[in-house]
């Protein structure tokens, strides 16, 4: 009976902990970058939808853009698509083009749908492409043609507010098109930050498989709770942040440079991360914002 009490006394201390955070977020809006073992692992994604859900649900309005990489390179295999590199660039064709369209605003996005509704919880899957949500140009890096690929040349969010302000979760795939009718596959990192930027969002959240930034790249133990945009610039140019956390670190300063209060980077892999990095005084991940 003690124990009963005693793990009842804890939950009760955790919504407690929780309250001021859910009346400063009340009705702000957080875009969620989903993506890492939360998309490919059905136990976390569940966990991580869930968790979502709560937010919905205590006065928070999310709104999702997902990835999906390796799903698609797991439909060009089935399919006998090889991959194309020029110069080490992969280049998207249009029949890669046709298939990652397929996986990310279909299979993907609507398997995301599917996981709100089982919470009760009201969510709409669209493409970048609906209602020129994302509008992209065709990018090309060092002089070389990478066929597909898009960069954002402007967010326009109109679809969004509706649906956010009819009460839906938007969950958004990371294609974009131009007034010509073209399609192009824009990262979903990239899409994420423009789309939080344009909703002037009180928050965005890489949902990722890593803890964070880190102070020292293989210590664990070193992981960065706050950092400025400043600081992380400084660690960019002295080497300590290094290799794949570069651009998601680029991702994060210019977020925050462009009026979005704060971006988390956090490990989806760690049950209730979502919950316990928005409603908790000391998170889990690393935050990048102003002093």
């Amino acid at each position: 009976m003690q124990n009963t009490i005693e793990k009842a006394m804890q939950k009760a201390d955790i919504l407690v902990e929780a309250m001021p955070y859910i009346s400063k977020f009340h009705n702000k809006t957080v875009v969620i970058k989903y993506g890492g073992s939360a998309m490919t692992d059905e136990k976390i994604k569940s966990a991580a939808i869930a968790d979502i859900a709560f937010m919905k649900m205590v006065g928070i309005n999310p709104v999702i853009v997902h990835g999906g990489g390796p799903n698609i390179n797991n439909h060009l295999k089935l399919l006998n698509i090889e991959p194309v590199f020029v110069n080490g660039l992969r280049v998207t064709d249009k029949d890669t083009m046709d298939v990652a369209e397929m996986v990310l605003s279909g299979q993907i996005n609507k398997s995301i749908v599917s996981e709100f509704q089982r919470n009760n919880v009201k969510a709409v899957g669209i493409s970048g492409k609906d209602s020129l949500l994302i509008e992209a140009e065709k990018k090309e890096k060092n002089g070389v043609d990478l066929g597909y690929v898009g960069n954002v040349k402007n967010v326009n969010p109109e679809i969004v507010s509706t649906l956010v302000n009819n009460g839906f979760v938007p969950v958004i795939s990371p294609i974009g098109g131009d007034k010509d009718g073209n399609t192009f596959n824009i990262n979903a990192d990239i899409a994420a930050v423009e789309v939080a930027i344009k909703l002037n969002a009180a928050k965005l959240v890489f949902l990722t498989d890593i803890d964070g930034i880190r102070e020292e790249e293989n210590d664990p133990n070193s992981l960065i709770s706050r950092i400025t945009p400043k600081t992380a610039k400084e660690m960019i140019k002295e080497g300590k942040i290094k290799g794949g956390m570069i651009p998601k670190a680029e991702c994060c300063i210019k977020a925050v440079s462009n009026g979005v209060k704060a971006v988390h980077i956090i490990n989806g892999k760690i049950n209730h991360s979502i919950l316990l990095e928005i409603y908790t005084k000391d998170g889990i991940g690393t935050v990048v914002e102003e002093e």
